[in-house]
């Protein structure tokens, strides 16, 4: 309608959209939801109704955040174009009924298919898949009643045929992996918790019937993600029993991601020692416990490595240096390299060395010279201190890298070494990082102008430099090394938060300036900085990198106050494509001016707050919610007692789930003892990707899935 009622206005300035080539035409509608080309779209001119019917925008059908549909939009989805789709992504979907895949059948000619986190049963599994019979690839989920006796021989035909298959289990299962005789990728993601609803344990053993089922002898690609507890252990270790009595000759990228102790076990080490002679590896990630100490890594084999992830290992920079990427030698085919969490990665030898000790710069220029080709970069969760030489600091290093596009920093890494060592500590220093009574104290007034500010020190430090090398950079991380999130999984939360590293005291405004030149950056993310005064480069922020689409902040300035309130508050009118806010701080206070300032990103869609003794005003986030129509997710967990959470959540639900079918609303008192029972009914979407704390940089090899 929008392109019709301004055909007069275009024509009388001598431009018709219409006019324009197919080409170009195609491009633009290539950035509208299918659903809206095909019900929307097609019925406004007879060009159009061709156009929105071309392979190029049916060929791919990608519904897995397009929140507005439902299913009527499905059915007729399917019903007009489903002949004509090849690939089909629906993951996340969580809000849409089961019955809503029935309609996936009209799809004959799927190649890829994609139910991650979509409610389907076994019967209905079976029958959606006894029609795809040129199914190559396939996600889904595995529930509790899942029963692959149910599954039909034309079922598990198709299936024989599948060669990726990705499963998400949230019960002790093989789900469908016996099926798939041809498996050339097989990731693995295990959500199992170790106690029932009705607080039973729960038991990692599978069914005896199920106990020869995995068919690896065409596997090129192993990846499985461990959630935090034991059942999820054992269960990986009976799909990994298989793997160590025959290694696929084939196999090329072995990734498992295991939080806490993962011990090794014989079976383990024969399946690695077996790697070791017999594949030639180009991704690699373990299970800290299996490299610590061990000489595995002297000998496995790489070829052209793409991915690397040592995250919480123990490993040196020695090691790193002589067994990864060999003396130094070219290694330019790596992309991604995890290093989280891996506290003596820059440093010769973790004998005798303490975490805190300044890191060695020839390992790290050594890292840059051989792996220039990096695009994807996390050194967060450790210490990594630059001496004083000069010339040799982190982010001097680091800005050579000019291929980055996502970064993960320690917050005391961004330090000027020299600055530090001249200055002694300021007022603001000195203030205890706790709750309670606050001193007083003079508080340098920084200047809100982005040229007023750059005048100032921050054009000659270290970080200032480093964020105008990496002008393409769209994923950045500043993480202090000691935070840890007051909302954990699976855990109580956390009630008090360790002390930020001395070498991040004077972190603060001037450094968040320094990532206004970013004006790529699409996702933010900033923990524990503890020498914010007045947040003033948060506007710098918005005001100068308009494509920011992900904003986390967490533990900035003092604990006992949200110094930087105003600021966010001015950074927040302009972000115009923001979706997703995550903010979490104590005490913050989520009012009318808040609220009325985040009004204005009219492309928010999921925001979470976490605040110990948090306060809402309940009208306030009703206006909000009234005014944002895209805002699908509102979670908070505050100081509030459980009354006014559980009234304001149904208020919202009952006011606004009709015309929002994706809807989710959680409020709840952070500190309440169900509050683990309350995250479990959470879609894991959005728990993974916004609700829960963690570093995202490098997490998975790039273009794991679809």
């Amino acid at each position: 309608q929008e392109i019709i009622s301004g055909e007069s206005e275009e024509e009388s300035n001598g431009i018709n959209l219409m006019e324009f080539s197919d080409e170009i035409l195609l491009h633009i509608l290539s950035y509208i939801p299918c659903t809206d080309l095909v019900l929307n779209v097609r019925r406004t001119c007879r060009k159009l109704a061709t156009l929105c019917l071309d392979k190029s925008l049916t060929h791919t059908v990608l519904l897995q955040k397009d929140y507005k549909v439902n299913k009527d939009k499905v059915k007729q989805l399917m019903r007009d174009i489903g002949k004509e789709i090849y690939q089909l992504n629906m993951a996340g979907c969580y809000w849409l009924p089961s019955s809503t895949i029935d309609h996936v059948t009209r799809c004959k000619n799927l190649v890829k298919l994609n139910l991650s986190g979509c409610h389907i049963t076994s019967l209905r599994l079976s029958k959606m898949l006894s029609t795809l019979q040129h199914l190559r690839s396939l996600a889904i989920d595995v529930n509790p009643g899942f029963d692959a006796s149910q599954l039909s021989s034309e079922c598990k035909a198709t299936l024989s045929r599948v060669l990726e298959l990705k499963q998400t289990l949230y019960t002790p299962s093989y789900g469908v992996v016996p099926c798939c005789t041809s498996l050339e990728k097989l990731l693995l993601y295990f959500e199992i918790l170790d106690r029932s609803r009705e607080g039973f344990m729960l038991s990692g053993q599978l069914m005896v019937g199920e106990s020869n089922v995995p068919h690896y002898q065409n596997l090129r690609v192993f990846y499985a993600r461990l959630a935090p507890g034991y059942v999820n252990q054992e269960v990986v270790r009976l799909y990994l029993a298989v793997l160590s009595d025959r290694t696929p000759e084939n196999l090329h990228a072995f990734l498992i991601s295991a939080p806490g102790s993962f011990a090794e076990t014989g079976a383990t080490k024969n399946l690695l020692d077996s790697m070791a002679r017999n594949v030639c590896l180009d991704a690699l990630q373990l299970p800290k416990a299996w490299i610590n100490g061990s000489g595995l890594l002297q000998h496995l084999k790489f070829n052209n490595p793409f991915y690397f992830s040592f995250s919480r290992c123990t490993l040196s920079g020695g090691h790193l240096i002589q067994r990864v990427i060999n003396g130094g030698k070219d290694l330019k085919s790596l992309t991604s390299l995890n290093l989280s969490g891996c506290v003596h990665c820059l440093a010769p030898e973790s004998l005798f060395r303490k975490a805190e000790d300044d890191i060695d710069s020839s390992i790290l220029e050594s890292l840059v010279v051989s792996c220039c080709n990096l695009r994807h970069l996390n050194l967060s969760a450790a210490h990594h201190h630059s001496s004083e030489s000069i010339g040799n600091h982190l982010c001097q290093l680091l800005s050579r890298l000019k291929h980055l596009l996502s970064l993960a920093l320690p917050v005391c890494s961004i330090t000027d070494v020299a600055a530090n060592v001249e200055k002694p500590p300021t007022a603001s220093n000195l203030v205890p990082q706790t709750f309670g009574r606050k001193v007083r104290i003079g508080v340098q007034t920084y200047p809100r102008n982005l040229a007023d500010q750059a005048n100032q020190k921050i054009e000659s430090s270290v970080f200032w430099a480093l964020m105008g090398s990496l002008r393409f950079l769209e994923t950045l991380e500043i993480i202090g090394s000691s935070f840890s999130s007051a909302m954990p999984r699976n855990e109580p939360a956390i009630r008090n938060s360790l002390p930020p590293c001395v070498r991040a005291q004077s972190v603060g405004d001037s450094e968040v300036a320094a990532i206004s030149q970013l004006t790529y950056l699409q996702s933010l993310t900033l923990a524990q900085l503890p020498n914010i005064l007045t947040g003033s480069g948060l506007i710098n922020i918005g005001l100068q990198c308009q494509r920011l689409r992900t904003l986390s902040l967490a533990n900035l300035g003092m604990m006992g106050k949200v110094v930087y309130m105003s600021a966010l508050m001015d950074m927040l009118k302009h972000c115009k494509c923001l979706r997703d806010l995550r903010l979490e701080q104590p005490y913050f206070s989520a009012g009318a001016q808040f609220f009325q300032a985040l009004s204005h990103c009219s492309s928010l869609q999921r925001l979470c707050i976490v605040s110990r003794s948090g306060t809402l005003q309940s009208d306030a986030v009703m206006s909000f919610m009234a005014n944002c129509l895209e805002v699908i997710m509102c979670h908070m967990f505050m100081g509030e007692s459980l009354t006014v959470c559980k009234n304001l959540q149904q208020s919202i639900v009952r006011s606004f789930q009709a015309d929002r079918p994706a809807l989710n609303v959680v409020i709840f008192p952070l500190l309440h003892e169900d509050l683990t029972e309350v995250i479990r009914d959470v879609p894991m979407r959005h728990l993974d990707e916004i609700t829960l704390f963690k570093s995202r940089v490098a997490e998975e090899p790039p273009n794991l899935w679809w």
